[in-house]
């Protein structure tokens, strides 16, 4: 029999109303390795009312208290990475450095909440008028959900929950049902550092799962990652139901290569920003725009590297990339390659043929390199989000800057270049949520924080970071004044500082 992955709801695992389950496959085989339980409406609820029940003494205790079981969670996942690292790529198909490093960035947020203390303290201003005081804090919401993508399953949510509980929320992670475990994992650890019953809860499941999230009355606001549409889709959904939503949504992230750059920095950037994880990430650099007569130098540093890449199954030491993540997702993949042959992209490394020995079933795409697309090409247009970089040509660096202003996307891009006025004026002109200078993957820090713009982002508030702080709080101002002193009778006038 399969193992079954459970829900978590009040510290303890269940299985809920049970009436459906979805199968969890080892990308690098194709083998089933276990059954998820998926929610319905009735488990959504349990985890609320769990939530409900725990906020108001969660909700009161001292920040540094709150920051001390996080604390201890940050001990638990750097004791347990090796573990934890296997369990990602068991299910997701990334190699184990890949992983390991994932892990990582979800513990820089990590210790960013651990500083909660200091992050919450509010504005006191004095005598604001005559015996009068003013003063501001922020307040958790409440319960609060997250729901998360395939492609990261630690990260992701490690970017969400760590702010929201530091603030004194309660929190439902809903994690993707391709790779469920870790989300499990992270609420013993939880448990296990000292956080009370109801106060992280984990529901599995799909679009039910998503919309019960979406309409339950007592989820006060909801953060997401994944494709463009369902992000559109949760941001109306949830705001319609009177919901704070943050949604990021989809990315076609570009690469611009002016002809001074340092073309073997550039070449080993767009290696690993565009085949690290099988291009399974929302800051893989998908397109890369060639400016001027740099394009067949760069082309031909690319082939073989591209060539050479070493495919195998994430537990490989020697493995550079790894399997996609299902077998839907592999044939989806491949027919974007199809689309962009069809379309009359120049296929310079085809990676559909790919077979592994041993792992004929498993879900692998190879490195796949077109160029001469153009800005009409499906395979420019959408995000493939697999192995497949885009090489398109621009004759000067303005071009390239409104190729990628016109993109519907805007999470991320980049520019390589010598020329400090190039970076500058790209820094200042591009119409995008996180930029990169000779940077290929500008992911910020936990410090600052994580967004796109246009499409790519739904809501007013950027991930983790400061903004993460001010999404999952709520702005009170106080204004007092003591008896003594005030003069007597009605003020009909609003109040000034007099």
């Amino acid at each position: 029999m399969v193992r079954l992955i459970e829900h978590v709801i009040g510290g303890k695992k269940t299985a809920g109303s049970g009436k459906r389950r979805g199968d969890v496959f080892n990308p690098a085989t194709g083998e089933q390795q276990a059954e998820v339980v998926l929610a319905d409406p009735s488990d959504v609820d349990a985890a609320v009312q769990a939530g409900l029940k725990a906020f108001p003494d969660w909700a009161a205790a001292p920040p540094a208290r709150r920051a001390r079981v996080l604390f201890a969670f940050r001990e638990l996942i750097e004791r347990n990475m090796d573990d934890l690292a296997k369990i990602i790529t068991s299910e997701h198909g990334k190699i184990i450095s890949d992983a390991k490093g994932s892990i990582t960035r979800g513990l820089e947020v990590v210790e960013f909440a651990c500083g909660i203390p200091q992050l919450l303290k509010g504005e006191f201003t004095e005598q604001v008028g005559t015996g009068i005081d003013s003063w501001s804090v922020r307040q958790p919401l409440g319960v609060v959900a997250g729901i998360t993508p395939f492609n990261f399953p630690a990260m992701v949510p490690m970017w969400m929950f760590p702010v929201a509980l530091a603030t004194g929320n309660c929190f439902i992670l809903k994690p993707s049902e391709r790779d469920p475990t870790f989300g499990v994992r992270i609420a013993e650890m939880l448990k296990e550092a000292g956080l009370p019953d109801g106060v992280f809860g984990v529901v599995h499941g799909d679009k039910v799962a998503v919309d019960a999230i979406l309409s339950h009355p007592d989820i006060q606001a909801v953060s997401f990652v994944g494709s463009t549409p369902i992000a559109e889709y949760v941001y109306r959904t949830g705001t319609a139901s009177g919901k704070r939503v943050q949604a990021l949504g989809g990315a076609k992230n570009h690469m611009v290569v002016m002809p001074d750059a340092d073309l073997d920095q550039a070449t080993d950037a767009l290696i690993g920003a565009a085949y690290g994880s099988a291009g399974e990430r929302c800051m893989a650099v998908s397109v890369a725009v060639a400016v001027g007569d740099v394009g067949d130098r760069l082309i031909e540093k690319l082939v073989p590297r591209v060539r050479g890449l070493k495919v195998g199954p994430g537990t490989d030491p020697e493995a550079e990339m790894g399997p996609v993540v299902t077998r839907q997702h592999m044939e989806k993949v491949k027919g974007y390659i199809d689309r962009g042959v069809g379309e009359g992209a120049k296929l310079v490394v085809d990676g559909r043929g790919i077979k592994l020995q041993g792992y004929e079933n498993g879900f692998f795409v190879g490195g796949t390199l077109f160029d001469q697309v153009k800005p009409d090409m499906t395979i420019y247009k959408e995000e493939i989000f697999g192995p497949v970089l885009s090489v398109v040509r621009s004759p000067d660096y303005k071009t390239a800057v409104d190729l990628v202003n016109r993109h519907e996307f805007g999470n991320g891009a980049a520019i390589f270049t010598r020329d400090g006025d190039a970076a500058r004026d790209f820094c200042n002109s591009v119409k995008i949520g996180m930029v990169g200078v000779n940077v290929p993957i500008p992911v910020p820090l936990a410090f600052h924080s994580f967004g796109g713009w246009k499409r790519s982002l739904f809501g007013d508030h950027h991930m983790h970071g400061p903004e993460g702080v001010r999404f999952f709080t709520r702005l009170k101002t106080m204004t007092q004044r003591w008896p003594t002193g005030i003069r007597a009778g009605a003020d009909f006038n609003i109040p000034t500082m007099r």
